[in-house]
């Protein structure tokens, strides 16, 4: 089972949030207790990350085998990047289990990039004379070292990340499975304006995969469009979930 952390009144309807690679349900901090007024807003953190189990397997068979764990009734599901993919495979298999659907800059796709520059410079940090995780973050790269940071445990001398098998994963984590059927509930794809994860060339297998889907993009925002833009994220959240 997912560690997890909630927020709220546990009679509100649920809202899952799914964190990206590298994150943790730390990350969703403020926005979910921001949305805790009307939601029971749960954050887990996903395999292989944060306080959750290690395993030997990162695919999205599995990862969305996990979400379902979480959830016994149809609920609110918001995934961002790695968290999306997650998210979607999610409401392949279980449609019954999802109300509405949040994507967040991602595409149902296998993507050309890798992710393993990050795995290096994480390894290449000598923890064992680190105090401050400010420390920590001179030799990683300046956008994503903040975010790198907090997966960092000063005490322990350690990364809550399992590096090893993020890894020999990686091509899975930026691949998407082969799915038979649809997702037939709403669902809202909201990027970042100034990403290039989902573009319109996406938007047909998109459609087949999720036919009720509607797009929407924030202005001036990147791919850690929740991060950068945190409040606009959160009002395009209410307006599609209610």
């Amino acid at each position: 089972m997912l560690n997890v952390l909630t927020h709220g009144d546990p009679s509100h309807p649920k809202l899952l949030i799914a964190h990206g690679l590298y994150g943790s349900a730390r990350n969703w901090g403020v926005i979910a207790k921001r949305l805790s007024d009307q939601y029971f807003v749960v954050c887990p953190d996903m395999r292989n990350h944060g306080a959750s189990p290690w395993h030997d397997t990162h695919n999205y068979f599995d990862l969305a085998d996990d979400l379902a764990e979480l959830l016994d009734q149809p609920t609110f599901v918001v995934g961002h990047s790695m968290g999306g993919k997650a998210a979607m495979v999610l409401a392949l298999k279980y449609p019954h289990l999802i109300n509405k659907l949040v994507v967040a800059d991602i595409a149902p796709v296998t993507y050309t990039h890798s992710q393993t520059q990050h795995i290096d410079a994480m390894r290449a940090v000598d923890l064992s004379g680190v105090e401050r995780r400010s420390q920590a973050g001179e030799s990683l790269d300046p956008e994503v070292r903040d975010f790198l940071l907090q997966s960092l445990d000063v005490k322990e001398k350690r990364w809550t990340l399992n590096l090893d098998v993020l890894e020999a994963e990686m091509p899975k984590i930026v691949g998407f499975p082969d799915l038979d059927g649809a997702f037939e509930g709403p669902t809202l794809f909201l990027s970042g304006a100034d990403s290039d994860y989902v573009t319109r060339d996406y938007r047909t297998v998109i459609k087949d995969l999720f036919p009720a889907s509607r797009f929407a993009k924030l202005p001036g925002a990147g791919h850690w469009l929740h991060a950068q833009k945190p409040r606009e994220f959160e009002a395009a959240l209410r307006a599609f979930l209610t």
